[in-house]
Formats: structure tokens, C-alpha cells, sequence
């Protein structure tokens, strides 16, 4: 049987996937246990549960706040990211029901990204790279993934320019479909490299405009 707290904790990480928590936000224990119809012991555990994956902060006579990714946190996430998600390119099938899974969600960012609606399009993101994980059929490998992505997308809200950071990568999910697709699981994993590389000296010099550490 799955732990209250552990479904809760599940639900606040979709939550901060979803962009519903700006980095650094107080998180009120009566406040969010009222939304949510928890109790606060529940509510306390599932805290636990986000600090282990770096989601939230316990500070001092402060409670709870998201978490603000440092430089090296976001250093550390694409290093992940590349060994998770090129590995598991490089061994999909382009006849994989994963596959239509990120076709829906780079229809949805192009749909968002003519729109202007950035934070859409870094929903759709993160759903085209979650469907590319199950491409890899193991729930522990997406479990970890799902932690990451919920990491990257608070560096992501830490940054003030959305649109230079998510449209050119609208293009480039659609590079990495295509590849695969067309060309196989080897040139797929090839480009998303590229593609995550220039991803994250996006996101290393964005943090360096803002001063951040």
C-alpha cells in the first residue's frame, strides 16, 4: 500500500513540474495542508520526502521553501540528464506507443510556442522528455528522471527570459523526434546531446547574467 505522504509528495512534485511553485516561495504548513485537505503530520512527511530530491529547503525558524537550484545543482542535472536520457535513446524503437506520447507533446509546444505562452511550452517540454523516458519501459528509471525534471523546471522559473530559453528547443525536440523516426535510436541519442549541451550553457549563462551562484 502506498504512504499518504509519499501520493502527496508525488502530487507537489507534478505540482512544481507543472510551474505552480516559483523557486524560493515559503511554503505555509497550514495554508498548504487546507488546500490540499491534508493533515500537517501528512503534509510534514511529504516535505521530507521533496527535501531528499532537492525540491524543497528546511530553513531555520523559516518552515519550508522550494528550492532555488544553484550552478552546480544545474550542472550536476544535465550531467544526469545526458546519461539517462541519450542511454535510453540509444536502446528505444521508433515503434514504441511512447513514441506518439511525444509527438503529442511537441504538437502541444509548437501549438503554445505560436501563442507566445511560454509557460505551455515548458509544460510541453517537460512532457515530450517524459514520454522519451518511457520509452525505456522501467519505472525506476523514469522515477529518477521525474525527479530531475522537477529540479530543472525550478531553475527554469528561476530564469527571467522564458522565451530564449524555451523556443529554440521547440525545434530541437522536434530534430530528436525526427531523428529517431527516420535515421534510428543512435542518431536520435547524438542529437539530443547536442541538444542538452547547448540546453544547459543556456541555462549556466542565463544564471551568470542574473548573478547567480
Amino acid at each position: 500500500m502506498t504512504e499518504p505522504s509519499t501520493t502527496l509528495a508525488d502530487a507537489l512534485r507534478e505540482q512544481i513540474i507543472a510551474g505552480e511553485f516559483a523557486p524560493g516561495a515559503r511554503l505555509s504548513e497550514a495554508s498548504v495542508a487546507a488546500r490540499l485537505d491534508v493533515s500537517r503530520n501528512t503534509l510534514r512527511e511529504a516535505f521530507r520526502v521533496l527535501a531528499q530530491h532537492g525540491l524543497v529547503e528546511h530553513v531555520p525558524h523559516r518552515g519550508v521553501s522550494v528550492a532555488s537550484p544553484s550552478t552546480a545543482d544545474v550542472v550536476d542535472i544535465y550531467r544526469a540528464r545526458r546519461l539517462l536520457e541519450c542511454g535510453v535513446l540509444r536502446g528505444a524503437s521508433a515503434l514504441h506507443p511512447g513514441v506518439a506520447d511525444m509527438r503529442a507533446a511537441l504538437e502541444r509546444a509548437e501549438a503554445a510556442l505560436e501563442l507566445g505562452d511560454w509557460a505551455t511550452v515548458g509544460t510541453a517540454n517537460m512532457a515530450f522528455h517524459r514520454a522519451l523516458m518511457a520509452l525505456s519501459d522501467s519505472p525506476r528509471l523514469e522515477r529518477s528522471h521525474g525527479h530531475l525534471a522537477a529540479e530543472l523546471r525550478l531553475a527554469f522559473l528561476a530564469i527571467d527570459d522564458p522565451e530564449s530559453l524555451h523556443r529554440p528547443f521547440v525545434a530541437r525536440n522536434r530534430a530528436v523526434l525526427e531523428a529517431l523516426v527516420g535515421d534510428g535510436p543512435e542518431a536520435a541519442a547524438d542529437e539530443l546531446e547536442r541538444y542538452l549541451t547547448e540546453s544547459e550553457r543556456r541555462v549556466l549563462g542565463a544564471y551568470a547574467r542574473m548573478g547567480r551562484a
